[in-house]
């Protein structure tokens, strides 16, 4: 998994790298298919905002991309709320692929059974 750090309005530190990394390498176990997560953390200057921290993350899979987004007052809270978004976007879409499966499997005709009708056949007449 690339892990690509970008910050505006802030300074990306070797502590912020290191947080990070840690915070969202868990997704990494759940999704083993993830070759890139993109992290941007945005420090807001506004003082209506209060110093806030908007942190943004895309995680990239072959087929699908994951966002999620959160506002705190330091950056390591944002990235919690942010794992908890991705993690839960990754098995709601596990748990839909897995249904869809499970579900479809029921309609194959070869999974029944070709003596399914008893009693019904040219041998039994007798």
């Amino acid at each position: 998994m690339e892990l690509v750090l970008k910050g505006r309005g802030t300074r990306v530190t070797e502590r912020l790298r290191q947080v990070t990394e840690h915070k969202l390498t868990r997704l990494d176990r759940i999704e083993p298919k993830i070759t890139r997560l993109e992290v941007e953390v945005v420090s807001e200057k506004n003082p209506r905002q209060g110093g806030a921290h908007r942190v943004e993350a895309v995680a990239t899979t072959p087929r699908k991309s994951y966002r999620a987004h959160a506002d705190a007052r330091d950056v390591e809270s944002a990235l919690d709320v942010i794992a908890e978004r991705l993690e839960r976007q990754i098995r709601d879409h596990h748990q839909k692929r897995r249904a869809r499966l499970i579900a479809g499997a029921s309609r194959v005709k070869s999974a029944q059974t070709p003596g399914a009708s008893a009693g019904r056949g040219p041998e039994d007449a007798e």
